[in-house]
């Protein structure tokens, strides 16, 4: 599973976070001590029956893993998708939304599947995909690197089986609760919590609140060479010059709006060398600022 214009360790010019690098290693770590210690996963794993006894498993559950094939799909998931997440919301933000969506998961097998010993970072893993999605709604991703999918489709797909397999009680032995409660805790993040901290546009709006040009887009010329605002009265006297910088970010932002434009409508592959430029000049100047 991979996305159009992934790179190694993210999509386009992301490349690997610090977090996700973090968790990535640990899972690893982890699942090499599991077969060294078997006793090591019953011990991580959370049991919403023994929550009071060993809440901490509300957190260690998500880095011990049933097998081989377990962990590989999680962190490929974590592998792509991490990167960009990581970046829109920064490293802090980034893990409290691991942590969320993992407690989540928990959380909703602790109302629902209360004996049922619980193991995976597969909660981490749906709420990522559900925030990618929610970012990224028509970037295509590709299944088994063929079927072009967009990412809003695959994520409410996933949401539906799982729905379907937990009201169903699947005997399949994966935590189809887990799965939902990771959805559930992402989604309740980036709505309430996540749109405190960053005003509900992500990096996009915090990028364009930096730009010091982004008021002067309601400035019209008028004859005689002055400027006024759309806003109010026509001044008196001619304004002073706009300031060079002011001036290149205005001609920054409009290019970005259309660089984005057409990420959304075309995928992030289309963009040029130029406008892969652009979007790096635009990281840089939102973190300057």
């Amino acid at each position: 599973m991979a996305y159009r214009g992934s790179s190694f360790g993210g999509f386009g010019g992301f490349g690997m976070t610090p977090w996700v690098g973090r968790l990535l290693i640990a899972n690893i770590v982890v699942f090499l001590l599991q077969n060294v210690i078997p006793s090591l996963t019953m011990q991580l794993a959370f049991i919403p029956a023994l929550t009071l006894v060993r809440p901490w498993t509300m957190i260690t559950y998500m880095f011990a893993h049933g097998g081989f094939g377990h962990l590989l799909f999680n962190m490929i998931a974590l592998f792509f998708f991490g990167p960009p997440l990581e970046d829109r919301l920064g490293s802090r933000g980034f893990l409290i939304f691991w942590l969320v969506s993992g407690l989540g998961g928990a959380a909703l097998s602790f109302a629902f599947a209360y004996d049922a010993p619980i193991i995976g970072a597969s909660a981490g893993v749906y709420g990522v995909l559900l925030a990618f999605a929610m970012f990224y709604p028509d970037m295509p991703i590709y299944i088994w690197g063929i079927l072009p999918v967009k990412a809003k489709w695959l994520v409410a797909f996933m949401f539906v089986l799982s729905l379907m397999n937990a009201v169903g009680g699947a005997s399949d032995g994966v935590a189809h609760f887990a799965h939902l409660g990771g959805l559930a805790g992402g989604y309740l993040y980036l709505r309430f919590a996540g749109q405190r901290r960053y005003g509900g546009g992500g990096m996009m709006s915090r990028i364009r609140g930096a730009m010091p040009g982004r008021k002067s887009r309601n400035l019209t010329v008028v004859p005689g060479g002055r400027s006024s605002s759309s806003a109010g009265p026509t001044p008196p006297a001619p304004q002073p010059p706009q300031p060079q910088r002011r001036v290149d970010d205005v001609r920054l932002l409009d290019e970005l709006d259309r660089v984005l434009d057409k990420i959304s409508n075309q995928g992030i592959a289309s963009l040029t060398p130029e406008e892969r430029r652009l979007l790096d000049e635009a990281s840089k100047r939102y973190r300057q600022n």
